[in-house]
């Protein structure tokens, strides 16, 4: 059992959802430490109570369970590893974790096959996993090999001290250079498989930071985004808010298809963190991937603005 003390860092409207944040876990998974007995908030917890800034919250860990997915030896581009963590770059089409009734053929099934150990606190069918990119985005994440590497990069991310940067082709002119987008994202009111701006009630907050990078004769932005959350389909659900989605995304997109994709242009290209044991602060870029590239090479014969 591994046991950790958290403090909240400001006020949040549920437990499970404060524990999510600060633990890069789910929602469930927090809901399930909680109605185990494995939370302490000033006396008996639940997962509905609400969280005060300054609260403290004891949370533990159960030893790790049996895992019952396959390693599979499915190509993938390790960009670090050390004894505790490790940085892949994932390719386009492939999805992070296994899900119902889709046990096989994911990030994980990858993972287990190349390391040694896999964190345990997301449970056994997300070993390792601290956050997550979406099946048709493609680049870095990073994966925990032990527990104590797990909650330092969960809390790194739920205080935003690591970085996480993506570009993204997006349909349209922005107008402005830079700027931000705050809003709240919950599941969509009619279509549940999607993620939508709802009102602040029934979502989460959500704030992305963008910065163009070059503008296109033909209609198009380069853009540079920055999550400060880490919200299901963050970027995606922001860029269709503005007007801009990004080119490519089958759910969030327009019908428009100047290119041939198999999914949304959007790529995590860069990741700072601290390292979990030796403090070091790291950073790690991948290039965009080729036909992101080849996409772009297009456009350029268009002209830039």
């Amino acid at each position: 059992m591994n046991s950790r003390r958290l403090t909240a860092d400001r006020d949040y409207p549920r437990l499970d959802v404060y524990l999510a944040s600060a633990l890069g876990i789910t929602r469930s998974a927090a809901k399930k430490l909680i109605d185990d007995g494995n939370v302490v908030c000033g006396g008996a917890a639940k997962a509905s109570h609400a969280v005060a800034a300054g609260t403290e919250v004891d949370v533990a860990i159960p030893d790790p369970q049996v895992l019952d997915l396959t390693p599979q030896d499915i190509p993938l581009e390790i960009v670090y590893e050390d004894d505790d963590l490790a940085v892949v770059n994932k390719p386009q089409g492939l999805t992070v974790h296994a899900g119902s009734g889709n046990l096989t053929g994911t990030l994980v099934n990858a993972l287990l096959y190349r390391l040694k150990s896999l964190s345990s606190i997301n449970g056994v069918i997300r070993p390792g996993i601290v956050h997550r990119i979406d099946k048709d985005t493609s680049g870095l994440l990073v994966v925990a090999k032990n527990d104590a590497a797990h909650l330092s990069l969960s809390a790194q991310i739920a205080d935003k001290t690591c970085s996480r940067e993506y570009l993204a082709l997006c349909d349209g002119i922005f107008k402005e250079d830079s700027g931000r987008i705050e809003t709240y994202i919950g599941r969509h009111p009619t279509d549940r498989i999607k993620m939508a701006v709802v009102p602040k009630e029934k979502g989460r907050y959500a704030a992305t930071n963008y910065e163009v990078v070059k503008r296109y004769a033909r209609g198009y932005t380069l853009v540079r985004f920055r999550l400060e959350t880490g919200r299901t389909h963050q970027i995606r659900v922001h860029c269709k808010h503005i007007g801009h989605p990004i080119v490519g995304d089958p759910v969030y997109g327009s019908k428009k298809q100047q290119f041939r994709l198999n999914g949304q242009l959007l790529h995590a290209c860069r990741l700072t963190l601290t390292h979990p044991v030796t403090g070091e602060r790291m950073t790690f870029e991948a290039p965009l991937p080729e036909y992101f590239e080849r996409a772009l090479k297009v456009l350029e014969k268009g002209g830039v603005l």
